[in-house]
């Protein structure tokens, strides 16, 4: 469902507004941004000039569906108009115009009026959960039009996580306690429901699949990237893998899946399934995290919804402190747009290295990501609080790990540049967990007000510093 935005339209009696076309023209502008983001208007009726008929207007636009009140000051507006506003329990926006003119008489007090409705918002409100963002601009505007860009996207994105599905196939990977998730506090917090489906739900799947549908998956993953190396039966299995995947989500109706891919699959039936997860997210655009991380699923679709596209999950797995540089690295899935040059199937270089068999359980996707500006993000701390960086995919000093990998560097976070080390001692410090969400391009700022309005908590860069953390990773 899109992001239905509830339009309110305010001020004193006035001809001012109707003179200078402010109700109109601002209408028209938001209709037309908000359709280019996949987002609804609607309006309320009339002007309300009090309480009685704020909270009318409210009732109006909330039984048409509104998720987003926005109350635009076409001129001076009184303040049990907004307080009434601002008591629903929705993100709600105050816009208001500047001035027509410099000269004589002033035509709309607008300013005044938008600071003096932040602040009776803000008493009225408990912003921590239901956060007021402030817009001043006209139609034209380019920082109107990126703000109020951000917002619809921000919580298009909360809205999409809204209700969203994650099936948790096998459950959390053995041992990694740090990615245990409180579904009670997701839920609460975002609205994501959590439901687990036995491993043997996947493994019964794989061995239902036809012939002829499992030639027909391997053959469009192989016009994808070429097979080098990987064994007849191992891409079998693979195109099984994925096949069965995509049953479950689609029958389940699941936005996202997480599967503990080992060592469970490695038994039975003796295959890893990294490229099926590859797969999946750049054939169907459906994010599934390996090793049963929920929380990196949860990352996967708000950066879908932020960016239209799935990113890729990885482990933080090599600084480079003098280059300041960091190799971020997975032998799992990750979608293919992200490569540099070609991509290849190959067996995956872990699992059964060291044995007579040798690493021959299953396929991955091995690549370099493009070059370019990137975002890493993490929803943490069972969907309470956030992290991210933005920084520059680059050559590194080597090529990297066999798998989806990429060195970056140039970091910087809210409060400006910063350096890998420093990105480095936020991870240790926060205790965050091991895995992060790349996306090509900038999209800190959007990921951030999108947590905002979900009431997550900062995780800001720490400054690397020598001696024992002085809290600031509590």
């Amino acid at each position: 469902m899109p992001l239905t935005i509830g339009l309110i339209k305010a001020s004193l009696p006035s001809y001012f507004p109707e003179k200078h076309g402010v109700f109109e023209a601002c209408e028209s502008w938001l209709r037309e941004l908000a359709a280019t983001h996949g987002a609804d208007v609607v309006v309320a009726d009339g002007i309300p000039m009090n309480g009685a008929e704020a909270r009318d207007a409210v009732a109006d636009v909330r039984s048409r569906g509104a998720d987003f009140l926005v109350l635009l000051h076409g001129g001076f507006t009184m303040g049990d108009v907004v307080r009434e506003i601002a008591r629903a329990p929705l993100p709600m926006g105050v816009w208001a115009t500047p001035e027509p003119t410099m000269t004589d008489d002033i035509q709309l007090n607008n300013f005044v009026s938008l600071n003096m409705s932040m602040s009776i918002a803000r008493g009225v409100r408990d912003t921590s959960r239901h956060p007021v963002q402030w817009y001043l601009g006209g139609p034209g505007d380019d920082a109107l039009h990126a703000r109020m860009s951000q917002t619809i996207r921000a919580l298009s994105a909360r809205k999409a996580l809204d209700g969203a599905r994650i099936g948790v196939v096998g459950g959390l990977a053995m041992t990694f306690y740090n990615m245990e998730v409180s579904s009670d506090t997701l839920m609460r917090q975002l609205g994501v429901w959590c439901e687990h489906i036995d491993i043997h739900r996947m493994t019964d799947l794989m061995a239902a699949q036809t012939d002829a549908d499992v030639v027909a998956e391997l053959e469009a993953m192989s016009q994808a990237a070429e097979v080098r190396g990987v064994s007849d039966d191992q891409m079998r299995l693979t195109a099984r893998a994925s096949l069965a995947l995509r049953s479950i989500a689609r029958d389940g109706g699941y936005d996202a899946l997480t599967v503990s891919d080992w060592p469970a699959l490695q038994d039975n039936p003796g295959m890893h399934p990294g490229a099926a997860f590859s797969w999946l997210e750049e054939h169907d655009g459906l994010p599934v995290a390996s090793e049963g991380d929920i929380l990196g699923a949860v990352t996967q679709l708000v950066a879908r919804s932020l960016t239209g596209k799935v990113g890729c999950l990885l482990d933080m797995t090599s600084p480079d402190f003098d280059r300041d540089q960091i190799l971020m690295w997975h032998g799992g899935g990750g979608p293919l747009y992200l490569a540099k040059d070609d991509v290849a199937w190959i067996n995956h270089p872990m699992i059964g290295r060291g044995t007579e068999e040798g690493p021959i359980y299953g396929a991955i996707a091995d690549y370099e990501f493009a070059h370019g500006d990137c975002t890493i993000l993490r929803v943490s701390r069972h969907g309470t609080a956030r992290f991210a960086v933005e920084g520059r995919v680059a050559e590194g000093p080597a090529a990297g790990f066999t798998g989806c990998r990429g060195w970056i560097g140039d970091f910087s976070g809210a409060a400006g540049p910063c350096s890998a080390r420093d990105v480095v001692t936020s991870v240790m410090e926060h205790g965050l967990e091991h895995h992060f969400i790349l996306v090509p391009g900038l999209h800190r700022a959007a990921f951030e007000e999108f947590a905002g309005w979900c009431g997550m908590a900062p995780l800001p860069v720490i400054a690397a510093h020598d001696g024992l953390p002085d809290g600031g990773g509590a």
